[in-house]
């Protein structure tokens, strides 16, 4: 399950979900672990002495010592390889000639082990991005089922990949199709993993803090693709965002590739908008061996720099978009990579189509929460960085009364500015980063409004809301300097809509 490596003695840096699910796992198949942990007490930490009572656990400063006898470190993706402590350590790791793995290489070791074993061959999606991830693996995850494979949906997405396979293991029911979720954090300490396709959805600012600069987040989404591949052998199927550059850069020269985005495909197999009487519907390009005149083929640039020969193609209409249940056109491309992902492991088209319309959607991603006085309430507390709320905004295509701020852990907010003059009536501000927020703003020529709790935000974006306007609560920041996380946060602002809701005599 390890690679070379038979039986190592570990150790497993941070004891969050994925740190408990890397030492069970350890525990699990025969190898001493050893858990370290900034924090005295760790939640996990009455999990694991349970769970694993031979594990030694050491809370603190990440000291050197902690690498004495160890063959493998493994580090949870909450740790940024940037903190000293944690920088430091894991130079002298590299020093001593330790491995460096996270959750995901494991995961990859074991469906290696597997396949050497006993021929386990799963298919295998792999989804990243800044933004969409969750709907699109969900997504993903139930077209799959729909079109009758057994599936696994793990990783950042909860469960964690490893606790997903193990339960999967013990119970003897490995499944035809894994699709994974993962974030830039998990990507940055895995080697191996080769999926049959994978997409990256987008990439805008987050997690700068975490990874120092756009440059090394892209670098890390980038690994969701894999090896690259020999000569001669297919590798990865890239699914790019044809209208988000840094994606699009990721196209790897005679690697195969499809594209999704909002306008017309001019390659066979790739997806987009077709715009018709004012309705837009989801179409794929199909090679069109009647076309004359314009449509013969010509030379066109590809993604990858490679001029090739563009085959003529027809664009054949798949469903409305408006047919979708989740809105938006944000979420129209999250379907289009879902489909593409599904389409790259040969799934039926008519079976995909009747779970995209049959979906509906993840908790806390643009949810509609109430109508109250013919204004709508949505709740976006998923979206934790400004590209989410660009998306949010320009999503529902209607007048927003805006709720956001909280923790910005460094981004610009200035790509906020556009969107919020074209689509808000008003910005309820809240939280940490609130007055970075303002500053970005401030020329909009919307009305800004500052709030102490979120509470006070929404009685403010209730009165500035005019009838078939929406109240978005779309943070654009994360949650920590105000809530427990993001989902305390939609519990806070779903509580208050409610009460304003009995307020004025509506039961929502």
């Amino acid at each position: 399950m390890f690679g070379e490596l038979q039986k190592p003695h570990v150790l497993v840096l941070g004891l969050g979900e994925s740190g408990l699910a890397m030492a069970r796992w350890c525990g699990l198949y025969g190898a001493p672990v050893r858990v370290a942990d900034t924090r005295e007490a760790p939640a996990n930490l009455v999990f694991l002495q349970a769970e694993l009572p031979s594990a030694e656990f050491h809370g603190g400063a990440l000291a050197e010592a902690l690498l004495d006898g160890i063959e493998l470190v493994t580090i949870s993706p909450g740790l940024s390889p940037l903190e000293s402590d944690t920088a430091a350590l894991l130079a002298a790791a590299r020093e001593r000639g330790i491995p460096v793995w996270g959750e995901i290489e494991l995961f990859a070791r074991a469906l290696a082990h597997l396949r050497a074993e006993s021929g386990y061959a799963p298919k295998l999606l792999a989804i990243t991005g800044t933004n969409g991830k969750t709907t699109t693996t969900a997504l993903t995850g139930r077209l799959v089922e729909r079109a009758g494979k057994s599936v696994a949906v793990a990783g950042n997405i909860s469960p964690s990949a490893l606790d997903k396979l193990a339960a999967c293991i013990a119970s003897a029911t490995l499944p035809e199709v894994w699709v994974l979720e993962l974030s830039s954090f998990q990507l940055e300490t895995t080697h191996t993993l080769a999926p049959h396709a994978a997409t990256v959805l987008n990439i805008t600012q987050d997690h700068l803090d975490w990874h120092g600069s756009m440059q090394a987040y892209a670098a890390a989404k980038a690994r969701i693709f894999g090896p690259a591949p020999a000569p001669g052998e297919a590798g990865c199927l890239q699914i790019l965002n044809r209208n988000d550059r840094l994606s699009l850069d990721m196209a790897r020269p005679a690697s195969a590739l499809v594209t999704f985005g909002n306008d017309l495909p001019e390659l066979p197999g790739c997806f987009g908008i077709q715009r018709e009487g004012g309705m837009p519907w989801l179409v794929v390009a199909e090679p069109d061996s009647e076309a004359e005149g314009e449509n013969k083929p010509r030379r066109r640039k590809a993604a990858a720099a490679e001029s090739v020969e563009a085959v003529p193609v027809r664009h054949k209409r798949l469903m409305p978009a408006d047919a979708l249940h989740i809105r938006g056109m944000h979420n129209a491309t999250n379907a289009m990579a879902a489909l593409a992902l599904c389409r790259a492991i040969d799934l039926p088209m008519n079976a995909l189509l009747h779970g995209l319309r049959e979906y509906r959607g993840e908790p806390h991603r643009v949810e509609w929460v109430a109508t109250v006085d013919d204004v709508e309430f949505f709740d976006d507390s998923k979206g934790t960085n400004v590209g989410a709320t660009v998306a949010a905004l320009s999503g529902l295509d209607k007048r927003v009364v805006l709720i956001a701020g909280g923790e910005g852990k460094g981004q610009d907010f200035s790509p906020l500015a556009a969107p919020v003059a074209q689509y808000a009536r008003a910005v309820v501000l809240i939280g940490k980063d609130a007055g970075e927020l303002r500053r970005a703003l401030q020329d909009t020529g919307v009305t800004l409004a500052d709030a102490a709790t979120l509470e006070q935000a929404v009685t403010l974006a209730a009165s500035a809301a005019q009838g078939g306007d929406a109240v978005l609560l779309s943070p654009a920041c994360a949650s920590l300097d105000m809530f427990r996380n993001y989902v305390h946060r939609a519990e806070v602002f779903c509580a208050a809509v409610e009460e304003l809701a009995m307020s004025r005599g509506i039961v929502p």
